[in-house]
């Protein structure tokens, strides 16, 4: 089948290519007027691309009062228009002997963190979640936080935690005891990120 040419008003055209498919499909135009939208021209609030992990092994860290780098947490998006807007979902499953605080992070910078008025307080995206005396439990943190990297170069984010005193442990996907028993839960955790136009 012969693709379908338009031409321009004074030049050039633009040609439609007819796939290789057996039998006979239609294409309906409404008659109504508009811009034909793209992967280059999308609708502002369109969803462009969709990248996500999912880590389901353990992780643990006994560092006090700095941010480490939760492994596996991490995903990487490249937005195809400085104008794009990057929607970030995430939930961790945590569990610790003290209070535990997460940052997200877009690179090296911590994005959705709360004001601190004081040398003192944490800056944190979600801080002092608390682990009850029972160390067979876990916690869930989960948030959404719609970013403006104004990039289009590849781009990084990811999830840190930290515990607030020497000798105490927090722990992803596992209760602190971890007691290889049918009462202990492994879980998952996740971080999406969604490229919307802009």
């Amino acid at each position: 089948m012969s693709n379908i040419v338009l031409k321009g008003s004074t030049s050039g055209g633009v040609t439609i290519a007819v796939p290789a498919e057996a039998g006979s499909n239609t294409l309906t135009i409404p008659a109504s007027t508009g811009t034909m939208l793209t992967t280059v021209n999308p609708k502002a609030g369109n969803i462009i691309q969709v990248v996500s992990t999912t880590k389901t092994d353990v992780f643990s860290s006994s560092t006090v009062d700095t941010f480490v780098d939760i492994t596996g947490l991490s995903v990487a998006i490249t937005p195809s228009a400085t104008s794009s807007k990057i929607l970030i979902l995430y939930d961790i499953q945590m569990s610790g002997t003290e209070l535990m605080h997460i940052q997200l992070f877009r690179a090296s910078t911590a994005i959705k963190i709360g004001a601190s008025d004081s040398a003192n307080r944490t800056e944190c995206t979600v801080g002092g979640i608390f682990q009850a005396s029972n160390n067979d439990k876990v916690v869930v943190a989960a948030g959404t936080f719609l970013d403006s990297p104004s990039t289009t170069s590849a781009t990084t984010y990811k999830l840190q935690g930290r515990v607030h005193s020497s000798g105490k442990t927090f722990k992803v996907n596992a209760p602190v005891n971890d007691s290889d028993a049918t009462y202990t839960g492994r879980g998952a955790s996740t971080i999406t990120v969604m490229e919307v136009a802009g």
